[in-house]
């Protein structure tokens, strides 16, 4: 199901590092919107009214209506620039989407369950990535794709190939990669390391007596 949230917005004329200033002592927030084809409309957002918003939304795959002096702009956030040292907004890109056009975003992986290797046999679960590029029109954008991990054993991994792909969805990262898998503890990968380094040493000391021995026969065939 496509999540809509809302927030008001205000153009702005002028631009440039003296109008954001002046913006940011006022409790706003420079911005712009963008889209195929459109002109940048540079805007001016409530900063607080946007963090609360953007803390509590998924705001890679969240359409973002814009009230804009009256004017409603369904929108996509495409990027957020936060001061390096402080809890504060600098700089919104919002996307301006259209009906029936397909765009492309990260859609969310959550995974569900424990896996067994995990549960019952102290595996370690990796999530090697979180989010996979998906393909769609805006109103079919998901929530998140679901991935079930209960069944997982140690050496068990989940692929892009088997997330459920629902109707109208396109996924564009290869099939091949993983999302996550499920490895043996490391104390067990530590002990068998050292169980191996103990039979090389024992090998090595077996083999030592030989090779004294063939030394020594050398010696004498020389001598």
């Amino acid at each position: 199901m496509t999540m809509v949230a809302a927030l008001s917005a205000e153009r702005r004329g002028d631009t440039g590092k003296g109008v954001a200033r002046k913006l940011r002592a006022a409790g706003k927030v420079p911005a712009v919107v963008y889209g195929k084809e459109q002109e940048p409309v540079p805007l001016a957002i409530d900063a607080h009214d946007a963090l609360h918003l953007f803390q509590s939304i998924s705001v890679e795959n969240t359409i973002v209506n814009l009230d804009v002096d009256g004017e409603t702009m369904e929108t996509l956030v495409r990027e957020i620039q936060m001061h390096p040292f402080r809890n504060d907004l600098i700089h919104v890109d919002f996307y301006r989407i259209q009906r029936g056009v397909a765009l492309e975003l990260d859609i969310p992986v959550h995974l569900v369950g424990t896996a067994e290797g995990v549960k019952t046999f102290g595996g370690l679960l990796e999530v090697v990535v979180h989010e996979v590029r998906a393909r769609c029109i805006p109103s079919k954008i998901p929530e998140s794709f679901e991935l079930d991990i209960s069944s997982l054993q140690i050496g068990d991994a989940l692929h892009v190939a088997d997330i459920e792909v629902p109707e109208g969805v396109e996924i564009l990262t290869d099939a091949d990669q993983t999302i996550c898998t499920v490895v043996a503890p490391r104390v067990a990968e530590e002990e068998e390391l050292e169980e191996g380094e103990e039979d090389f040493a024992e090998a090595g000391a077996e083999g030592a007596p030989e090779a004294e021995a063939e030394a020594a026969s050398e010696d004498d065939g020389e001598a």
